[in-house]
């Protein structure tokens, strides 16, 4: 892959691109769910190709090719540098700048005692149907349990001179159990968190380390002990907010609305724009002075970790609110130009065919 992304990046200069970068990218991931003693799903596939993207005149422009080939890539270069000429000749664009960003070289790999691709999909679905007879109990009614494993191999290159090779494997499971009673209320229970458990960057020693199997009786039973409990009184009262719904309160309300090319308004999706301004940077009060968030990329097992960005760009730990202040933004390099501070290194691309945008790493409530 890093042949092929070299040879885009070729055809792109070579076309008239002022700047070009390229991502060859390989993906295989494997889902396994049941439910109610039975196999629901079992999914494993592979994809993969070459993303391209350029700039000139400072417009910039995008193009993807599912083959890795010599001739894929060029043409995918190619078609990065018509779509950006096209947009070039339009009135009313801001050019593309970028922050600087050193020439280097590096490689990036998970630290996994075991593939869990290696891992075969008979013992994936046994992990899983283990897991869903602790969960009996003569009130709960739906069992399921799911398993999922994902690796990663992605070249990148640009015309810059930097040159990254990376490897991310993630794995993750869960359960969940719904209770019903007599009067035909329903509660549902999950482990280790809803909506289809939890994931790391990590082997498969990780999802041994969840132990499905020990905790699925306690779920069990704590799903019919939900339809015996006594309501939530009224009235004014303190709520302990535990580590799930904390970590989902600071993405949504700080890791978002940092987003820098939210707030300027060029990205927007389903968690919305951003109510900050660039000039409520070093002046806007987040929280009490007690409050200190964090970005970092190096975190160990975070989903957001990475040894450079989709952009060549270094991981680092950043602050992003200090002491209850705005202190930066999650940028690009190109959204950290025109702010005029930072360097980038929040560029994330979801697989070979999307353009990255900036899309926040792990982010911390410190203690």
């Amino acid at each position: 892959m890093r042949d092929l992304c070299q040879h885009a990046i070729d055809a792109a200069v070579g076309s008239g691109a002022g700047y070009a970068d390229a991502r060859g990218v390989t993906r295989r991931v494997q889902n396994v769910s049941t439910k109610n003693g039975q196999v629901e799903s079992i999914a494993d596939g592979e994809t993969e190709g070459i993303g391209v993207r350029v700039l000139v005149e400072g417009a910039w422009g995008f193009a993807c090719d599912r083959r890795l080939s010599a001739e894929g890539a060029k043409e995918a270069a190619r078609r990065a540098v018509a779509f950006a000429r096209a947009s070039a000749g339009r009135s009313g664009r801001r050019r593309g700048v970028l922050a600087p960003a050193p020439a280097q070289a590096g490689e990036y790999r998970t630290e996994a005692e075991r593939d869990p691709i290696d891992v075969a999909i008979a013992d994936k679905v046994a992990l899983c149907l283990r897991a869903e007879e602790g969960m009996q109990h003569e009130s709960v009614k739906l069992t399921e349990a799911s398993v999922r494993a994902q690796r990663e191999q992605r070249a990148f290159l640009s015309s810059e001179g930097v040159e990254v090779l990376q490897e991310f494997v993630e794995c993750g499971a869960g359960i969940e159990a719904l209770a019903v009673g007599d009067d035909g209320r329903v509660q549902m229970r999950s482990y280790p968190s809803a909506h289809g458990g939890s994931s790391a960057q990590a082997g498969w020693e990780y999802i041994e380390s969840l132990a499905l199997e020990r905790e699925a009786p306690r779920v069990g039973e704590e799903a019919a002990a939900l339809l015996r409990a006594d309501p939530c009184p009224s009235g004014v009262t303190t709520i302990v907010v535990d580590s799930e719904q904390m970590v989902l309160q600071v993405h949504e309300s700080v890791g978002h609305p940092t987003e820098l090319d939210r707030v300027y308004g060029t990205e927007a999706a389903y968690a919305g724009t951003s109510f900050l301004k660039p000039e409520n940077l070093g002046s806007l009060r987040y929280g009490s002075s007690h409050m200190n968030v964090t970005a970092d990329a190096t975190t160990p097992r975070g989903l957001g970790t990475f040894a450079f960005d989709d952009e060549g760009v270094p991981a680092a730990r950043e602050p992003v609110v200090q002491e209850g202040v705005l202190r930066s933004f999650l940028s690009s390099r190109e959204t950290a130009a025109q702010i005029g501070t930072g360097s980038g290194g929040s560029m994330r691309a979801d697989g070979w065919s999307r353009m990255p945008l900036v899309r926040m790493t792990n982010l911390h409530l410190e203690p």
